[in-house]
């Protein structure tokens, strides 16, 4: 049982006032809905939202290049307006999508490969993200997601067809005074170096996380070099207390690892002292570090505080070792109300809990740039 409890846990692993529009009708209930809710308007306080990273803030790219690293299919989506899957590893909307949201910009945040959207949307809110990914091109390679130079590269696209579309002048004002929202890391610990052997024979755990360090610090240098001056670093979560860490945690069955929380804890109050001095160095940048390991932890220590009933396991089948392709529709232990549930499935966070930490995130980020 043992055995087969760690052949899971490694295959799983490597497993501004112009341009506001009409989402298409798929998400007229959300933009509607959103608009009697929040009072949402054009006016907003930064012209666009633009989104780098992981299956934290992937909105659906995956769905469009050849990985396994995909959630097309229900339950996921099941309580995103319509109820359909959009790729999205959640049962409903991300945190760039409240960001935005909060922000007075569009509910939805769009992911760029998808064709069912162009420049008009992107104008005010684009994402290029992938689930899988991180700042370590090995991690990307495990499930053949898309890299964050590639990232980097499908962004310079978007600059150009966005001046092309606005004018150089208001194109430049949207790539300047847009806010960058970057969240990624916990897969090159969880998918590539806890669970291979490649990196670890070649970095002490403190040697890869200063080895992150510096990817991290030359991804944002080039965001900086095509224009970028607000941009919100998110750090790692208790990554330690995800469920399936803690279904496989041998030493000490179904509680926290401990041993990751305390890489994850570290490796945050690097990216805090590299944010520190980005700041100092780079003139007329802002970087803000978005740490939700507190918060997502109090979540997991006292959900009931929150309303939540379930903070252990997710909320998708067994919810200890179920995600992406075996969260499926055919899982006959998937819960039936995931706002009781901290997680959706074993790895990411339900709708409810990405709101929270949305909530507590944009309480930073409106007086640092609203």
């Amino acid at each position: 049982m043992m055995n087969e409890l760690r052949r899971h846990h490694n295959s799983l692993h490597v497993s501004f006032a112009s341009l506001c529009f009409s989402y298409k009708d798929r998400h007229k209930s959300l933009l509607h809905q959103t608009s009697l809710q929040v009072g949402w308007k054009c006016e907003a306080a930064v012209p666009a939202i633009i989104v780098f990273g992981d299956s934290s803030v992937d909105s659906g790219n995956n769905n469009f290049i050849p990985t396994i690293a995909k959630c097309n299919f229900k339950p996921y989506g099941r309580d995103f307006p319509g109820g359909f899957p959009t790729g999205r590893f959640s049962n409903g909307r991300l945190s760039p999508d409240f960001i935005s949201q909060g922000f007075g910009l569009n509910p939805i945040v769009p992911a760029y490969l998808d064709p069912s959207y162009n420049i008009s949307h992107f104008a005010s809110g684009v994402c290029f993200a992938s689930a899988a990914t991180g700042f370590d091109n090995v991690t990307s390679d495990v499930l053949g997601v898309i890299p964050m130079w590639k990232q980097v590269e499908y962004y310079k696209e978007y600059q150009s067809k966005l001046r092309a579309y606005a004018g150089d002048i208001k194109g430049n004002q949207i790539v300047s005074e847009g806010l960058y929202i970057v969240s990624v890391g916990t897969n090159d610990f969880l998918e590539n170096y806890f669970a291979m052997s490649n990196r670890r024979s070649q970095f002490t755990t403190e040697a890869y996380q200063d080895f992150l360090i510096l990817l991290a610090r030359n991804f944002l240098n080039q965001l900086y070099l095509l224009g970028a001056r607000k941009i919100s670093l998110t750090g790692l979560p208790p990554m330690g207390c995800l469920p399936m860490e803690r279904a496989t945690n041998f030493n000490n069955p179904f509680h926290c690892v401990q041993e990751y929380n305390l890489v994850a804890l570290e490796f945050n109050a690097k990216l805090s002292g590299m944010v520190y001095r980005m700041n100092k160095e780079l003139p007329g940048i802002t970087i803000h570090f978005s740490n939700p390991y507190d918060i997502l932890l109090q979540l997991i220590i006292k959900p009931s505080f929150y309303g939540f009933q379930v903070a252990e396991v997710g909320c998708c089948g067994s919810g200890t070792f179920e995600m992406g392709f075996l969260c499926n529709p055919r899982h006959p232990f998937t819960c039936t109300d995931a706002n009781k549930y901290v997680f959706w499935d074993a790895i990411h966070p339900t709708e409810k809990t990405n709101k929270i930490i949305s909530d507590s995130l944009l309480q930073q980020l409106k007086p640092l740039f609203g």
